[in-house]
């Protein structure tokens, strides 16, 4: 094989590090660095380097490895086999990532157990390239961004899940409406993942969070939708839970037979508008001395909605004193 003389980068710009396909060197061979590289002499597992951009001439001055070659019978031009590598040390802004399955994570407002995916991409530069091409690069003949963001794959994953399931826990906001803390999410994701990947030489220069989301037909996201629903619903009329319920009770009293289920069934426009008790007492209030079956159906009544923890002791002893008086 002949002895090269010169060597240049010849890689794609999405490559990370590129090695130069030839090893057969001499001590004269010029090696030109573009800007934003740096380029490696690999001699015996031993790295020289790096080398900035320009050009420069290899020798026994810059590789102190090809010193025991000096006086080799070669005219000054003793001949070597090494590697040469390069090292892109642009930004890479367009890496993109994902969680490959759900996150199961039970919602903080509600307690239901919802499957969430999130998707980003986040931006990197080599910052050690002696570094990276040790310990990622190894004997590879080059490394793009889509390899790199495989190595770092399943760290990422993990530390995201766990980041994500965190930040869902502490806001105490619905997975639901998480989608407005994507930006504090993402930097605190940042700050974890960037120490992670200084440990090989790779600088974390952007993260986002794109999109986090639920599986529109998941049984459980249906449910939490249909009770964030009915939760809007109830702050626009002014109801909380508890006042729903107890107008459920009061209209499932109204629909009963007898004039126990129409008595209540004329007061439930006082109960959706004050206390359940000032209601009830009201109501009984309006009533003309009943029939004896009539007076134990409206206390049958009273009795289920103290069941229902609707009515306390003493009000459902005040009650039943106007009823039996």
């Amino acid at each position: 094989m002949a002895i090269i003389d010169r060597v240049k980068w010849d890689g794609s710009p999405s490559q990370l590090a590129w090695k130069y396909p030839s090893q057969e060197l001499s001590t004269g061979t010029q090696l030109i660095v573009n800007e934003s590289q740096a380029a490696f002499v690999v001699r015996d597992g031993v790295y020289e380097g790096p080398f900035g951009a320009g050009r420069h001439t290899l020798s026994t001055s810059n590789l102190p490895l090809l010193r025991k070659l000096v006086g080799l019978p070669f005219g000054g031009q003793s001949p070597f086999s090494a590697e040469v590598w390069f090292v892109n040390l642009a930004s890479t802004l367009d890496v993109r990532w994902g969680t490959p399955d759900p996150i199961q994570l039970q919602d903080p407002k509600f307690g239901i157990m919802v499957p969430v995916r999130a998707f980003g991409q986040y931006g990197i530069r080599i910052d050690d390239p002696k570094l990276f091409l040790m310990s990622l690069v190894g004997t590879a003949r080059s490394m793009d961004a889509a390899t790199l963001a495989e190595y770092f794959r399943a760290m990422n994953t993990t530390r995201i899940k766990t980041a994500i399931a965190g930040a869902v826990g502490e806001s105490g906001v619905s997975v639901l409406e998480i989608s407005t803390r994507l930006d504090a999410l993402s930097i605190t994701l940042k700050g974890v993942l960037a120490v992670e990947m200084a440990k090989y030489g790779v600088a974390l220069t952007e993260f986002s969070i794109e999109s986090i989301n639920v599986p529109e037909t998941d049984p459980a996201v249906q449910t939490l939708k249909a009770a964030l629903a009915r939760r809007a619903e109830m702050n626009i009329v002014g109801f909380d839970y508890q006042q729903e319920r107890r107008f459920d009770v009061l209209q499932t009293a109204a629909g009963n037979q007898g004039s126990a289920g129409t008595v209540l069934g004329a007061g439930m426009g006082l109960a959706m508008g004050s206390a359940l008790g000032a209601s009830v007492g009201q109501m009984t209030e309006t009533i003309a001395p009943a029939a004896h079956g009539e007076r134990l159906a409206l206390l049958r009544d009273l009795a289920a909605l103290r069941e229902q923890n609707i009515l306390t002791d003493a009000e459902f002893d005040a009650e039943k004193k106007r009823i039996l008086a």
